[in-house]
């Protein structure tokens, strides 16, 4: 029996039990994926100073994201097909998220429904929605969120048009998984995840089939998402969306200062800074290179969240030193999905929320109010601006 002490753990128990599709759309960036290696490869720069002689009794790492109180500042990102990783795995890791006491974020490109999850869980959640054309499909998807409590919105503005993934070309990637004689070889050695399959109805995007016009079948949806997102998007439009909305908003894909700044002028009661976890512009800079410079730009007018490369406690701590006030969590989460359904993300939770409570009191700190740079060694030239 593997022991699980850290994210890489999952990450192993993961790629033994889910179908290779659906690993590679994890484990996969735009490109030659340069941004979705630097993402993880950054954070190694930034080295902790060690205090000691300080009194490390009574630590919380509990804090507040947009007024909702959290047990540590993480949120789970939204992830599309996360029912593919696991059966009903949106349902899992919300029951997961709600249990542990942080946030969970469901895509429009779920495999389980708003409805679903709601129908499942007893805590409210937050919905996530694409800058799409079709008014009316965006306002009955925001109608039916609010019909299920969510109580914020994630607006991600970073996905006016597809990056090219490689893999997920070369895979055939679809939901559900098109029937090929290499994609049959590979699930059949996948026998716990293909039984789960079968236990479930839930196969398709539960958002978009029988919800958007003209997608009555996975046989349409892939010529409706070609079309569905916005490439004239621009700022007027997000705030019109925002207003759609008229509850708590999100903006989640900003890597630019000006960006920011435009953003929190709009009024979003949090940005994230991040970059689709290297899976949209190959070659922009890693999230927590671009962190710093945008808190000190509008860290003042909203909250800053961080997304993007978090594997571990230690992430989150060096992104809450260097100013974010939250952080997001897609492929750490992923991994214990696909390893071990709803346990498996309570274990990437309490691995991160142990690993960000130890490093934060040898660093000396208590408090992660207490917390900010000076409990890092940045090298000279990180930040860029």
């Amino acid at each position: 029996m593997t022991v699980i002490t850290c994210i890489d753990d999952l990450k192993a128990l993961y790629k033994r039990r889910v179908p290779k599709m659906f690993y590679d759309y994890a484990e996969t960036g735009s490109w030659s994926e340069q941004t979705f290696r630097e993402n993880t490869e950054d954070f190694q720069a930034l080295k902790f100073r060690q205090k000691i002689a300080v009194n490390m009794e009574g630590r919380s790492v509990a804090s507040t994201m947009v007024g909702e109180p959290v047990t540590m500042p993480v949120a789970l990102a939204p992830v599309g097909l996360t029912g593919m990783q696991c059966a009903d795995g949106e349902i899992k890791a919300a029951r997961a998220a709600a249990t542990f006491g942080v946030p969970y974020i469901l895509s429009t490109m779920s495999i389980c429904s708003i409805e679903d999850v709601a129908a499942a869980t007893t805590q409210p959640f937050w919905f996530q929605v694409y800058t799409l054309k079709d008014d009316d499909f965006m306002r009955r998807l925001m109608e039916r969120a609010k019909a299920a409590r969510c109580s914020a919105l994630v607006i991600t503005v970073d996905l006016q048009m597809l990056g090219q993934r490689h893999k997920d070309l070369k895979n055939g990637l679809s939901a559900p998984p098109k029937l090929t004689a290499k994609s049959i070889a590979n699930m059949m050695t996948k026998v716990s995840w293909g039984l789960g399959m079968l236990g479930t109805k839930r196969r398709f995007f539960g958002n978009i089939v029988g919800h958007a016009k003209g997608v009555s079948d996975a046989s349409s949806l892939s010529s409706w998402t070609a079309e569905a997102f916005d490439q004239s998007l621009d700022w007027n439009r997000i705030g019109k969306l925002m207003e759609m909305w008229g509850g708590k908003v999100i903006l989640k894909g900003i890597l630019d200062a000006d960006d920011a700044k435009r953003a929190a002028d709009l009024g979003a009661d949090a940005i994230v800074v991040s970059n689709h976890g290297g899976r949209q512009l190959d070659g922009a800079s890693s999230s927590i290179r671009m962190l710093s410079h945008i808190v000190e730009t509008v860290g003042h007018k909203t909250e800053v969240w961080f997304d993007s490369g978090i594997r571990s406690g230690q992430d989150v701590l060096k992104a809450i030193a260097l100013g974010a006030k939250g952080t997001l969590i897609g492929r750490a989460y992923t991994y214990g999905l696909g390893a071990k359904g709803e346990a498996g993300v309570t274990d990437a939770l309490r691995i991160i929320h142990k690993e960000l409570d130890t490093t934060m009191g040898l660093c000396g700190r208590t408090r992660l109010s207490d917390v900010n740079q000076d409990i890092l060694i940045v090298p000279e030239g990180f930040h860029r601006r």
